[in-house]
């Protein structure tokens, strides 16, 4: 397409966006620095239709945004995309040189995305044009030796469930995120110039959230920490659990959210945590029996609603002591992040199953399901649409646990976290598709 047509596209765009209330934005991971994962507006009580869906070349992992009437997300197929929200148009995409299975940033015009290429991506959000980009140390995947108990325990393997990249966050004139070489970086929005970066002792996935100058951030190496936006220093850190024998109950891949100066964050060694912003000191925990918290929470009204991976639960927790408000049992492991819009929650589960489910009683108020998962090929999913893991998980030598794990994977499974604007919900899915569901 020419660029002359498609400024054109993206200006009526725009020009529909004025006149019919879709500059609704949402144009953060979680709709807002801190990742408090409520939106604003209410949510579809009852599903009606498939609005539109758009097809890309792989898996959509990430999660979507939007700004000025038009939807950015990243795809595994190596795109970032802009599309209109009403129609599901392309409207252009960007080569990234890599998997982009994070979510971008859009602010003041320019779009930032991360990418398999360790590159962070500056681009005009109306045209897709590159502004500059910026170079890490280069991407890569947690692993170790014989994790998750994948034989021969000798030999070092690439976690399969390490699925995200850091979505980056943007606060006082900079970028922030994580890196797979182990960084968080701050970088100046306008010149791609790096301002600061901080090491820490392994893969940082998990996404920063920002409050009152401050980033709030997990790694792999069992750190969660709190660092100065303006100069990186680090200001305090807190342990979680550690694995030294097979790396199942360590690291965090769950991005936080702040909320009334109190930090809340997942973590594989199966525990939510509440942690005082200014201290780092624990308020409270919530343990998850072994299961991982990949989901990043979502709090509102006092308190915090999130999910858990293996144990396939569904939880509601008091916010200020932790303790039990609401659990229901679902059907597959969810590292989707729960997204609140009105009065109802929204959550991707990997069955292939978007689920919305009322706030306050926790009751499934109606389920889409993606065609991939309906189809059911080679028997993923069982009768009560759980995995049929005697089937998938026969070994755990060599390949089998990773080929096991993209099966699973490809059912039309839905990482991304639903994005809710003007009652349409917005999430991408291992199909191939970006849906649009009114």
């Amino acid at each position: 397409m020419k660029n002359s047509t498609k400024t054109s596209r993206i200006a009526v765009t725009l020009i529909a966006c004025l006149t019919s209330g879709l500059c609704q934005a949402q144009s953060m991971f979680r709709g807002d620095p801190a990742h408090s994962g409520v939106y604003p507006g209410p949510g579809p009580r009852a599903f009606h239709r498939i609005k539109w869906k758009f097809p890309t070349g792989d898996r959509v992992v990430g999660s979507p945004v939007s700004s000025g009437g038009v939807i950015y997300f990243g795809g595994d197929d190596g795109n970032i995309y802009a599309v209109d929200a009403e129609t599901g148009h392309q409207l252009w995409k960007h080569a990234a040189g890599g998997p982009a299975p994070s979510t971008p940033a859009v602010i003041d015009g320019t779009l930032y995305a991360v990418s398999y290429d360790g590159k962070l991506h500056a681009l005009d959000a109306r045209t897709g044009d590159v502004r500059w980009k910026f170079s890490t140390g280069g991407e890569r995947r947690f692993e170790a030796k014989g994790i998750h108990g994948m034989q021969p325990k000798n030999q070092t393997i690439a976690d399969p469930f390490d699925v995200f990249l850091s979505s980056p966050v943007v606060a006082q004139g900079a970028v922030y995120f994580g890196s797979g070489d182990g960084n968080l970086y701050a970088v100046d929005v306008a010149s791609g110039e790096l301002r600061w970066k901080f090491q820490t002792g392994d893969v940082v996935h998990a996404s920063p959230a920002y409050a009152d100058g401050v980033l709030f951030f997990g790694s792999w190496d069992s750190y969660f920490y709190a660092v100065d936006a303006a100069t990186g220093k680090e200001k305090w850190r807190f342990h979680g659990g550690e694995d030294p024998v097979i790396h199942n109950q360590v690291g965090f891949q769950s991005s936080p959210a702040v909320v009334d100066d109190v930090v809340y964050t997942g973590c594989r060694d199966a525990q939510l945590y509440a942690l005082d912003a200014a201290t780092g000191k624990e308020k409270w925990h919530f343990d998850n029996a072994l299961s991982w918290v990949i989901s990043s929470p979502a709090v509102t009204q006092g308190k915090v609603y999130f999910a858990t991976s293996d144990s396939s639960l569904y939880h509601v927790v008091d916010a200020a002591t932790g303790q039990p408000v609401l659990k229901e049992q679902d059907k597959a492991f969810m590292f989707s992040s729960p997204a609140i819009a009105g009065d109802v929650v929204f959550i991707g589960v990997m069955n292939g199953t978007l689920q919305a489910r009322d706030l306050k009683s926790g009751e499934v108020l109606w389920n889409f399901e993606t065609e991939t998962s309906r189809q059911n090929k080679g028997w993923v999913l069982a009768k009560d649409r759980g995995f049929n893991e005697p089937l998938l998980y026969h070994s755990n030598w060599r390949e089998d646990p990773i080929v096991a794990a993209d099966r699973q994977f490809r059912i039309g499974a839905i990482f991304s976290s639903p994005l809710i604007v003007n009652g349409v919900v917005y999430f991408g899915s291992t199909d191939g598709y970006l849906y649009a569901l009114e």
